[in-house]
Order: structure tokens, then C-alpha cells, then sequence
């Protein structure tokens, strides 16, 4: 094969590479697995005679032609090959010249190519100019060393002792790790000078994108021994209660991080929570301090934080458990029906408040629960008749001899939902004393600009309140706060009618009560007449005369 066309130009068998670039008088050791690469080196073998390798352009080609290779390459001469298995060959070689090649062919067995050598261009600059360059590729290498990449042994020796600028280059940037591309670029450079230069910029973005690495290394490394030091002080810390306490202490402390860790909240509320654990794990067992932890904690865990129930949209569905619950009313279910559509096409609104007024019996309560059941929101009830102590709202102080959360947290945690449907009922029965007024402390629960960080007095951590819908009920609307009136949208709800009365006993009281009473339907019966009768003498309801003041 090697047939000679003049003294610097050969016919040769040609390896391609991928992702690796050979360059002169350096060393150079990689597998080869092709079928037609293992058949050139056996070739070349076989005959002692030197190999063309030439990087290919696109990694992924298993079949290269003549546009998948770069126009220059190196000869080599085969040192060692290694036969790892069937499919594998370690072959060792070393540099020997740059060639280009022309005239690519693809045979059966191997690949060959028309192989010229090129050499470099003298240097006919001052020597002065040739020993900056020199100098400068000599110290920026020194900084890229410095940056704690692995060389060889031998480069560094082998880039202060030699004077050939050319070669320095070619060794540096065959011994460094830089793209394939970058490398195939410095190849191609006859011009020693230009070689130098565009070494040196080479080895300045390598070295910054190495000190880049370095900087996130240490950064990750720092958070990773952060979080094993943290492991460790609490295995410490559980050690020493186990000794102290036994292992049920330790087995709350753990208990209480694998709670909080498994929590539906955000990683400010968990942090704030695991150094009250650290607290707790710090006190003596039985101690005071220790239960107040503990009922904080216990309470904060239990708290639905980010866990809501999906809403209901459907209308339709809504209006038939109106109508099934509710009798007359057309106002209010038509009112109830519009809000339900408003929150349909606009989910994420706030600061829909309604306040049903009417005097006792009306169902005023019955209408917030069917309110719920239509959206699909959990229910919670809170009864504000004859509260005086702003704490009962804000909660107290966990500091404090039987402190607890306010009633709005506690209603929270009993729904088990981050977006209920609260009740507010009685709320023109609030009264105000010494211990503040609650219904100023309502102001920011219905607010829908600063509810979203509701803080509780027990609790200590912002809550996001504006996710839940709140429905107020009174009797009188005299009594209730203006302030506090001006945040919600008033429904009135008249007493029924005689007529409404009778209807309202025959398709829901009387059956209930027959239930109740372990009857039969055949067992019983209820006329029209004694029906009109309760009505007209045992449910006259209150009347509530309403002052509006123009």
C-alpha cells in the first residue's frame, strides 16, 4: 500500500479518530473498536509501515467519507497494540509528522489516502519576539497548571527544559483537556508564531472555565459537608438523649425531622420548624419548656400548609344541591350561583365575602354548608357569639400558661384543607373589652390584600389565608362594625312565608324526624291542618326590626 509518489508524498492506510486529535512528536493512546480501523492497524503492521490518523468532524459517523474528516491530520508509527477482546483493540502510537491528504478512498478492508507532509514555517522574526511568546506560553501554562487540572508528569518538565516553540505547542496542547475541535485547530497551524497565539488563548479560556468549575465544586462540596455536619450533630444529639432519656426521646426527635421533612409546605416553614426540633432535642425530658415545643410543634405539623382540595365548578351540579337543600330563596341560590360563576372563570379571585343576614331559623347556617358541598371545599365553623379577647382571633402568645391558636388557625387545621370554606357565624354578637377588640382582628382575616400573611400570636410563621372562602351570618346588621360590614357584601334573608313553612315541613322537617323516631311512613301521618297549626302557634320566630339610618 505504501507507494511512494515523490519523497514527502505517500499512498497510506488512514485511521479516523473520534474526539481525538494526534499531534507530532507526541504520544498518543486510544481504543479502537471499528472493523476497518482494526484492519489498518494490522495492516500497518504486518508491513512496518507508519498509519495516517485524521479526527473526524461529527463524533457519531461510523462510516466516514472525505467531508466527514478534517483536511489534516498526522502520521504516526504503531508502538504497542493491545488486544482487549473481539471487538477492542488498545493501540499506543507516536507522532511523527503533519500531513494533509487527498484523494480518500474507502476499500473493503480499510480506508486509504494520498498522504503529504506539511512542514512548519520558519520563524523569521527577532528572536526576541520569538522568546516573548515563548515566555508567554510558558506562564500561561503555568496558571492553567495551577488551577489543579492532572497532567502528565513529564509535561511540565518537558515545557521548561525545551527551547523549539513549535513543539511546545504541539506537546501542551496534546497533553491538556480541551475540545477536540480546539486541538484539531492548533493542528492545522503552520505558522509556529500563529500556533503560539492561539495556544495562549486556549490555555486562558480553559484555565477560567477550570477556576469556574472549581469555584461551583467548592461551593457544592461546602453544602454537601454542611448537610453531614448536620447529620452528625443530630446523631450526636440522639446518642445523648438515648443515654440520658432512653430511646423514646430519641425516637421523637427523629420522628418529628421525618415529619416535617414528609410536610406539604414551603422550605422556609420546614426550616423555622427544624430548629424548634433542635430546640426540643436540647431540654431535659419532662421540663416545661419541653411541652410548649411540643404543642407548638404538634400544631405546625398538623396544619394544612400547601395542601388544598380541588374546587367544583360545575354550575349545574351546584344549582340541583341548591334546590335539593334549600327551599325558596330564589334571591340568595341565584346570588350563591353568581358567586359560584365568578370563581369559576376566575379561580384564583379574592375578597369574595358574603354576609347572610336574617333573624334566627332562616337556615343561614344550613345555606354555608350547602355552599361548600356546591365548590367542593371542606367546612368550618367558627362561633364568634359573645368572643371579647382579640387573642381568641390572633391566638396567644405560646410563652403563656394554656396558650393555643386563634380560631381561625384551629378552624385551618380542623378542615384539613388550605382552602375551606369558613363560617363566620354570629358575627354581630363580637364584643370588645380591656383584652382588645376581635372585630379589628377580623379587619386583617377578611382583608384580601393582607390576609396572605396572616400571622397567629401561637404559630409565629405567615399563613396564606386568602386561598380560603369566608361566609359571615348575623341577625341584625346594626351591631356589626362598620369597618368590618364594609368588607363584606350583605345578603338579606326574609322569614318565610306561611305557605313556604308548610312546604318546607313536608319535604324536609317531618321525614327527618320519622327517621329519628325509628317510624314507618304507614305509621304515621301529618295534615295539612296540624301542620298550619305548628306554624301559626309554637314556630313564630323573633322579629328583628332593622334601623337603616339614611
Amino acid at each position: 500500500m505504501s507507494v511512494n509518489l515523490n519523497e514527502h508524498t505517500k499512498r497510506m492506510v488512514v485511521l479516523p479518530l473520534r474526539g481525538l486529535v494526534a499531534f507530532p512528536k507526541t504520544t498518543l493512546s486510544f481504543d479502537v473498536g471499528r472493523k476497518k480501523s482494526i484492519n489498518a492497524l494490522k495492516f500497518a503492521m504486518e508491513k512496518n509501515q507508519p498509519i495516517y490518523l485524521v479526527t473526524q468532524k461529527n463524533f457519531y459517523v461510523d462510516e466516514p467519507d472525505s467531508s466527514d474528516l478534517y483536511e489534516i491530520g498526522c502520521v504516526v508509527r504503531i508502538k504497542q497494540i493491545l488486544k482487549v477482546s473481539d471487538d477492542l483493540t488498545k493501540v499506543l502510537v507516536e507522532g511523527l509528522y503533519r500531513a494533509k491528504h487527498t484523494d480518500f478512498t474507502s476499500h473493503k478492508e480499510y480506508f486509504s489516502a494520498t498522504v503529504e507532509e506539511i512542514f512548519d514555517k520558519m520563524a523569521f522574526n527577532r528572536e526576541v519576539y520569538i522568546e516573548s511568546h515563548l515566555r508567554r506560553v510558558r506562564t500561561e501554562f503555568l496558571k492553567y497548571l495551577a488551577t489543579g487540572v492532572n497532567v502528565t508528569p513529564d509535561l511540565p518538565v518537558i515545557v521548561e527544559n525545551s527551547d523549539d516553540i513549535g513543539y511546545i505547542c504541539d506537546v501542551i496542547a496534546s497533553g491538556i483537556n480541551a475540545p477536540f475541535d480546539d486541538k484539531q485547530y492548533i493542528l492545522e497551524q503552520t505558522s509556529v508564531m500563529t500556533r503560539a497565539k492561539i495556544l495562549i488563548d486556549m490555555l486562558k479560556k480553559e484555565r477560567e472555565i477550570n477556576e469556574i468549575d472549581k469555584k461551583i465544586n467548592a461551593k457544592t462540596r461546602a453544602a454537601i459537608d454542611e448537610n453531614q455536619k448536620e447529620y452528625y450533630l443530630r446523631e450526636q444529639i440522639k446518642a445523648i438523649n438515648y443515654e440520658l432519656y432512653g430511646s423514646e426521646e430519641a425516637d421523637e426527635i427523629d420522628s418529628y425531622y421525618t415529619k416535617i421533612d414528609s410536610l406539604c409546605a414551603d422550605d422556609l416553614v420546614k426550616e423555622k420548624l427544624r430548629s424548634h426540633v433542635l430546640k426540643l432535642s436540647k431540654m431535659p425530658s419532662g421540663s416545661h419548656e419541653g411541652t410548649v415545643e411540643r404543642g407548638y410543634l404538634d400544631t405546625c405539623i398538623e396544619l394544612p400548609w400547601n395542601a388544598v382540595t380541588t374546587v367544583n365548578t360545575d354550575i349545574k351540579r351546584a344549582a340541583k344541591i341548591l334546590d335539593r337543600d334549600i327551599y325558596g330563596m330564589q334571591k340568595v341560590k341565584d346570588r350563591i350561583l353568581e358567586l359560584l360563576s365568578v370563581y369559576t372563570l376566575a379561580p384564583d379571585i379574592k375578597g369574595q365575602i358574603i354576609c347572610l343576614i336574617g333573624p334566627p331559623g332562616v337556615g343561614k347556617t344550613s345555606i354555608a354548608k350547602t355552599v361548600a358541598e356546591c365548590m367542593g371545599r371542606k367546612f368550618a365553623r367558627i362561633s364568634l357569639g359573645g368572643v371579647r379577647d382579640e387573642a381568641e382571633i390572633r391566638g396567644h402568645r405560646k410563652t403563656y400558661v394554656g396558650a393555643m391558636p386563634g380560631k381561625i388557625i384551629t378552624a385551618i387545621k380542623q378542615s384539613g384543607s388550605g382552602n375551606p370554606l369558613i363560617l363566620l357565624d354570629e358575627v354581630d354578637k363580637l364584643g370588645s373589652d380591656y383584652k382588645g377588640d376581635p372585630a379589628s382582628a377580623l379587619l386583617e382575616v377578611l382583608d384580601a390584600e393582607q390576609n396572605s400573611t396572616f400571622v397567629d400570636h401561637f404559630i409565629e410563621i405567615p399563613y396564606d389565608l386568602s386561598r380560603a372562602v369566608f361566609i359571615a351570618t348575623a341577625n341584625s346588621a346594626d351591631t356589626i362594625p362598620a369597618p368590618l360590614l364594609d368588607r363584606m357584601e350583605v345578603i338579606d334573608i326574609a322569614s318565610y312565608t306561611r305557605e313556604e313553612k308548610l312546604q318546607i315541613a313536608k319535604k324536609h322537617l317531618v321525614p327527618k324526624q320519622i327517621v329519628r323516631h325509628g317510624l314507618d311512613k304507614k305509621q304515621i301521618r301529618f295534615a295539612d291542618n296540624a301542620i298550619y297549626s305548628l306554624i301559626d302557634f309554637y314556630t313564630r320566630e323573633a322579629v328583628f326590626v332593622s334601623l337603616n339610618v339614611l
